[in-house]
């Protein structure tokens, strides 16, 4: 009994830490240096997402009745949970951007919306550009038309403007004859 109520805080801890997530993704990270996985941690940090390594069973008493059930199939061997609240792609993309440095480093799976995806589909989410880039992009491309049609209005003017200081020049040259 004593041990059921010492286990009961770390579940309710992942419990919090899932509600409302935008995305969970489990990770394998056996095999990974101490330096490997200190740099993951702060990467991940300074990304927004919160990572730690739990027992399989906590987890698996915390995703029950959550979307982060259909996770359970993922829970075996040494697991880590990486959790975003509020950006979908930043967990899929920071693990995978590490795992190309870091071998050891392997997707299991991960909900993203409330949808499972396996690793392979990770991998895709992570492909995915953050949300300041895909914002950034959008006003580049409303932003571009306007600046192209300055730039023609501009042409314009200046051709406009020599060719209106020519005309009288060459009117005047004709009246001299």
């Amino acid at each position: 009994m004593a041990k059921v109520a010492e286990k009961e805080p770390i579940v309710k801890e992942i419990a919090e830490a899932i509600e409302g997530a935008a995305s969970v993704v489990l990770v394998d990270a056996r095999g990974l240096t101490v330096a490997e996985d200190t740099q993951l941690r702060k990467q991940l940090r300074e990304a927004g997402v919160k990572y730690k390594v739990y027992k399989n069973k906590m987890m698996e008493r915390a995703f029950a009745g959550t979307d982060c059930e259909k996770l359970n199939e993922y829970l075996n061997g040494p697991s880590a949970i990486a959790i975003s609240k509020d950006d979908a792609t930043a967990p899929a993309r920071e693990i995978s951007k590490f795992a190309k440095t870091a071998p050891n480093l392997n997707i299991k799976g991960g909900i993203v919306e409330g949808q499972a995806y396996d690793a392979a589909g990770i991998g895709t989410i992570a492909s995915i550009p953050s949300r300041e880039e895909l914002l950034s992009k959008l006003l580049g491309s409303l932003q571009s038309p306007i600046t192209n049609f300055a730039r023609v209005m501009n042409q314009l003017a200046e051709k406009g403007g020599a060719s209106a200081a020519e005309a009288p020049a060459a009117e005047e040259a004709p009246a001299a004859e």
